[in-house]
């Protein structure tokens, strides 16, 4: 049976915990993007009531309006998260791995790049409702992200959304619904 040495082993526990805090991120890695304002002004909206459970159901309500499915509701943190898949599938993109596919094998060489054509996604919806810094106002910030699997199953993109569309929709009907909800109807 062997004896362990603390001592060793102490030191060579030290001299990691060393090494490990020498190590650093990657530069600008906080740095926030060039469009960061851009996508925040996108994303946020101000409403001229103090309710916040209001709010937060009247954004239930329009995600599901959206065809989205609730997947979180937090009231009391101000947070609701929701759901949708759609397909993905893009005439060009496979068309366009068909003709790579048909000209490899006219060079004698296997390719399957139809399997990485995109194939399915799923939109998520993340929205963020909180009292504004003075008490006086409700914020609204609202993100979507999307998930996409390629037809191969495996996921091939992960991003942000950025389209200006689905965010005046979402709050066309938020604000929609917030002025029905006011004036009880």
């Amino acid at each position: 049976m062997k004896k362990i040495n603390f001592l060793k082993c102490g030191v060579v526990v030290l001299l990691c915990i060393s090494l490990a805090g020498c190590v650093s991120g990657p530069k600008g890695f906080l740095k926030p993007s060039k469009n960061y304002l851009e996508n925040r002004q996108l994303q946020m909206r101000q409403y001229d009531t103090k309710d916040e459970e209001k709010i937060i159901s009247s954004v239930a309500g329009v995600l599901q309006d959206l065809g989205f499915t609730l997947d979180e509701s937090e009231t009391k943190l101000g947070l609701v998260t929701a759901s949708t898949r759609a397909d993905a599938t893009d005439a060009g993109q496979i068309a366009g791995a068909v003709v790579l596919d048909v000209l490899a094998a006219i060079g004698g060489v296997y390719s399957n790049n139809a399997a990485m054509c995109d194939k399915e996604q799923k939109v998520r919806a993340s929205i963020i409702v909180k009292t504004s810094l003075d008490g006086s106002k409700i914020v609204v910030r609202a993100t979507f992200q999307r998930i996409v699997w390629n037809m191969q199953n495996q996921v091939s993109k992960i991003e942000t959304i950025n389209e200006p569309e689905i965010y005046e929709k979402f709050y066309a009907g938020l604000s929609k619904a917030i002025f029905l909800e006011a004036q009880e109807i």
